[in-house]
């Protein structure tokens, strides 16, 4: 059964010229619970919603931490405020909703959109869901770090479901930390936001490459932390960090006694002699006194084809990974908090590019040799792994993302992420923050 709970309105207009006393209003109460039959039909436009160059979500290549990004989201603080000001919006609960669904949900989904300015206020009050809903769905979902699938469910439910006062508390919180990065960064820099698993290269000011990633999952967060790139190791080896060894390792051997021979991983005692895996105790932490170490090789090798190492105290670095699938997927905490890098070749170019004797063309040779092959920076290259999940940009687009470790303070965002709402959306994920890890290697 489609319900909606309604907030309190004001007739103050708020950002984008929507108003949701108007809105509401206009529809009527018989209006907003009509039946199948009550004869709205799909709303006429003049050209295709997904058309309309205001309604498109672009990818900024205005670097999240500037002082573009800063007065973006001053900007989106204001908005926000009007919104909250207006009443905010509904709260929807509904069945899965995509195109071709005729549904009284719909009309009230239509007017959740129209109240973020993710649908054209002209979009009516229709129970069908066509293609100009779907691509206000698209632009939401583009919004708030969720796959453009159109569809309405789980995780597209709890995101709409979140209240405008909440994410106005959200974008303040986020203003402070953005603060912080305003200025100084350097020439170059790299960027990792953790809650929306994304790395960006910044060069004079400007964004040069996007990267997903795979950050620390919830119990094994990725730090925050203001380091530097050193340097770069191709078809590197892999050692198991002691704690690895004792959450994953010895479980997975207890399961399986094969897996280590499987995955070419190599035991060495103290004295760096080789030992085999039936001279250790699985059913005790005995394997804690030795050292575990994967060969090279990009199919199989946790960290793929290349490891860059960033100084910081807490012993972790960014990497490469054959599990290259995790990209595609909106949920990517999954590492033991080093952090995973898509499209990687082009990262490492980047941050060589200013080495002599590290173009392209060399770095695509020495990761094709299989070698063991180190390369130094000629300069350190600052890196900043923040947690930033509320910000606005300078083309408009307010941006948020889940409050994946809870550090934003707003604890009821947790509580609308968990709530129950429909099905799949459609694109891999299960309910915000339940879906599980496909590897626990680095």
């Amino acid at each position: 059964m489609y319900k909606i709970r309604s907030v309190p309105l004001s007739r103050r207009a708020f950002a984008g010229g929507v108003s949701l006393v108007g809105l509401f209003s206009g529809l009527g109460v018989s209006a907003a619970f009509a039946g199948p039959n009550d004869g709205f039909g799909q709303a006429e436009w003049a050209q295709r919603y997904d058309s309309d160059d205001r309604l498109v979500v672009p990818r900024s290549s205005t670097p999240l931490l500037s002082p573009e990004t800063l007065a973006a989201t001053e900007a989106a603080i204001q908005k926000y405020q009007q919104f909250v000001a207006s009443g905010g919006w509904p709260t929807l609960n509904g069945p899965t909703l995509k195109v071709g669904v005729r549904s009284q949900a719909v009309i009230a989904l239509r007017a959740r959109l129209m109240a973020s300015g993710d649908l054209d206020s002209s979009a009516g009050a229709s129970p069908v869901f066509d293609s100009y809903v779907e691509a206000g769905v698209k632009r939401f979902q583009a919004r708030h770090g969720l796959g453009q699938t159109g569809v309405v469910a789980k995780q597209t439910y709890a995101a709409l479901n979140i209240p405008a006062e909440i994410r106005l508390r959200q974008l303040e919180t986020n203003l402070v930390r953005l603060r912080s990065f305003a200025s100084n960064l350097g020439r170059r820099f790299v960027t990792a936001n953790i809650p929306a698993a994304m790395v960006e290269t910044v060069e004079n000011g400007q964004v040069m490459t996007h990267h997903a990633a795979g950050v620390g999952k919830i119990d094994r967060q990725s730090p925050v932390m203001q380091a530097r790139v050193l340097d770069i190791n191709f078809n590197p080896y892999w050692t198991v960090p002691a704690s690895i060894i004792r959450k994953d390792l010895i479980p997975k051997m207890q399961a399986d006694p094969t897996y280590l021979s499987e995955n070419k991983i190599r035991i060495f005692n103290k004295d760096n002699v080789e030992v085999q895996a039936n001279q250790i105790n699985w059913n005790s932490l005995d394997a804690v006194n030795y050292r575990f170490r994967q060969d090279p090789g990009g199919d199989f090798n946790s960290l793929g084809v290349v490891r860059i190492n960033i100084a910081n105290p807490y012993g972790v670095y960014m990497h490469d990974t054959p599990a290259k699938g995790i990209f595609g997927d909106d949920y990517r905490f999954v590492s033991s908090g080093c952090m995973r890098v898509q499209n990687v070749r082009d990262y490492v170019a980047w941050l060589l590019k200013e080495t002599p004797g590290w173009d392209r063309d060399h770095i695509d040779q020495v990761i094709a040799s299989g070698e063991r092959v180190d390369a130094k920076l000629g300069e350190a290259v600052p890196v900043y792994w923040v947690y930033i999940t509320g910000w606005g940009t300078p083309e408009g687009i307010v941006q948020f993302r889940d409050d994946i470790y809870q550090r934003d303070g707003l604890g009821q965002i947790a509580a609308y992420q968990a709530a129950p709402a429909g099905g799949d959306d459609g694109h891999g994920g299960t309910s915000v923050g339940l879906k599980p890890a496909d590897q626990q290697d680095d």
